[in-house]
């Protein structure tokens, strides 16, 4: 069972359109932050290779060629947000390789907007000519109400990003025919804030994954600080900081980092 970091970055990406700084010219291939998303990977209890993604991005296309994945079962969205949804027009391709549908997890809020924004693929009877889009099955989830694929345990965390709520994902294991020295993981991206209730789901975690902007106090992100914080309260045995901006140089800010927390990078996987 294998957790790959498809994505670190924030919303403009790394390097950004029109920066020269440091980070954005950087030669460490660990400052190229495409926009956040990752993979979870196992084979399944009938011998089955499975693939789910967190969240599906502008640079999606990119991201899966680099990967090499071939093929893809589901995709569980945090929120609505472009760099965290404009990607999914991609996934007609894998439609096309693998001939079936894709199952698609969503808040309302977020399902809505997806619907809103790419009707032409849910409702792809009202396009003028017949095309060639994406065959999606959407499935609302509710928070706290873990969902079983195939073997492994999604459950929905409430976390707020600024005034939005949306979901990280605890993923774990859901029997003992699949096992991963990384699991329990979280997946708090683009957090700002984490509510009393989601606070137990967080303990017992092999691996953290939180959003860590930059520096800088931001609305709807935890500076590094603030995720240094919570990562230390929530103790996993492991945090990976991921959502990075261009304030934050790879290798120096790594160095800095307390023992048991380090900073994510692009094509990182776990397991």
């Amino acid at each position: 069972m294998r957790f790959t970091f498809l994505g670190t970055g924030t919303s403009a990406g790394i390097p950004a359109i029109g920066c020269g700084c440091g980070v954005c010219t950087s030669d460490d291939p660990r400052d190229r932050r495409l926009r956040a998303s990752a993979l979870v990977e196992w084979t399944d209890p009938e011998g089955h290779d499975r693939a789910v993604l967190i969240d599906a991005g502008p640079d999606l296309r990119q991201q899966v060629l680099s990967h090499g994945l071939g093929r893809l079962d589901a995709i569980l969205f945090t929120h609505n947000h472009v760099d965290h949804t404009w990607g999914l027009d991609e996934v007609r391709r894998f439609n096309a390789v693998m001939r079936r549908p894709i199952d698609v997890f969503g808040s309302a809020h977020t399902l809505g907007h997806l619907r809103r924004v790419y009707a032409h693929i849910f409702d792809s009877d009202q396009n003028v000519q017949p095309s060639f889009v994406a065959n999606l099955v959407p499935h609302e989830l509710e928070p706290m109400e873990g969902i079983e694929l195939w073997g492994v345990r999604f459950t929905p965390l409430p976390l707020l990003h600024g005034q939005l709520p949306i979901l990280g994902f605890r993923v774990e294991p859901a029997g003992d025919r699949i096992d991963a020295d990384w699991a329990p993981l979280a997946y708090c991206t683009d957090t700002s804030a984490i509510p009393d209730e989601t606070w137990p789901m967080l303990e017992g975690l092999s691996t953290l994954v939180l959003d860590a902007l930059r520096p800088r106090p931001h609305e709807t992100h935890f500076t590094l600080q603030q995720a240094t914080e919570a990562a230390g309260r929530v103790n996993a045995a492991r945090t990976w900081f991921i959502h990075m901006s261009h304030e934050l140089a790879h290798a120096e800010t790594d160095a800095a980092l307390p023992d048991g927390i380090r900073l994510a990078y692009d094509g990182l996987t776990l397991g």
